[in-house]
């Protein structure tokens, strides 16, 4: 017998989750192999507020055989570049029968910087929700789940983002959003929808981003962050996946992210660390983001 018994796909709107009724500490071993079978090493485990996180893998799918056997013969690690990388956050919220599990994906990709093409610079790439759903079926059949249910999780899901080709791509990449002005953000934004709802798609946008959450209080609907401009990570330090948030020579600050219920509305807004509501440079980026996920 499976010791996760009975594992089931949730949705809600886009949003896709496992439930199972094991509890965080069964899962936590579990979640570990399934990364390291996936070729993928943990490197932040933080049992105490459920977030797990692999390292930057490459996307070996996305690698085209044929051409690596009639040139390189061998491939050894690293002589092939996919010229992407990706990398995952598992999050295990305890339930009232048991545990939910989220996967949500980070992409980065290698574009050219210079006319000549002779340099080249890692940016992020939007997460692709089919290899969120990828990793979940794949999950759900470690953890016990039929076959059955595992392909309908991907079947569902679309198709995969088409891969990258560095060569495509104009000096500088194009897949930097152009930043919104930030007098368009409102303080604080209104979900039209409730309470669960809500905390549960803030999570996800959260891991989504790679925000660095250091705790969460969901009894108080909040999440505690850190956060330095995303875009000075990786200025100064040539090695960019050192750290995307909470790059060094800029001190991250401490926020908290607060969803409160407001008749069937719920109420998204940003708190200092002393918890009063803030609307600095930094709250208004973190709300600029959480808005295209939330719309």
């Amino acid at each position: 017998a499976n010791a996760a018994g009975d594992v089931r796909l949730e949705r809600s709107g886009t949003d896709r989750w496992l439930h199972t009724a094991a509890t965080p500490e069964q899962l936590w071993p579990q979640l570990r192999s399934f990364w390291q079978e996936r070729g993928l090493e943990v490197i932040k485990e933080q049992p105490e507020i459920g977030v797990m996180e692999t390292n930057w893998g490459e996307n070996r799918a996305k690698l085209p055989q044929d051409l690596i056997r009639s040139t390189l013969g061998k491939v050894f690690d690293g002589l092939y570049s996919t010229g992407e990388r990706d990398m995952y956050r598992t999050r295990i919220e305890r339930a009232a029968n048991g545990s939910d599990i989220f996967i949500s994906h980070r992409g980065m990709q290698e574009v050219y910087t210079s006319a000549g093409r002779d340099s080249t610079a890692w940016q992020n790439r939007p997460s692709d929700p089919y290899l969120e759903a990828e990793m979940l079926s794949r999950l759900m059949l470690k953890l016990g789940g039929k076959d059955e249910a595992a392909k309908t999780v991907l079947a569902e899901a679309g198709q995969p983002a088409p891969a990258a080709t560095a060569s495509t791509l104009k000096v500088g990449g194009e897949t930097q959003r152009a930043r919104r002005p930030l007098s368009e953000v409102p303080d604080r934004l209104s979900v039209a929808e409730g309470f669960d709802r809500a905390w549960r798609r803030v999570g996800l946008s959260l891991d989504r981003h790679g925000f660095t959450i250091e705790d969460r209080d969901r009894a108080a609907g909040l999440f505690y962050l850190r956060y330095a401009d995303p875009e000075q990570a990786g200025k100064e330090e040539p090695n960019f996946f050192q750290r995307l948030f909470g790059a060094k020579g800029q001190s991250p600050v401490r926020y908290r992210v607060s969803v409160k219920a407001e008749d069937a509305n719920s109420i998204v807004s940003i708190l200092d660390d002393r918890g009063q509501p803030i609307a600095d440079v930094n709250a208004k980026r973190i709300l600029s983001l959480l808005m295209d996920d939330l719309k």
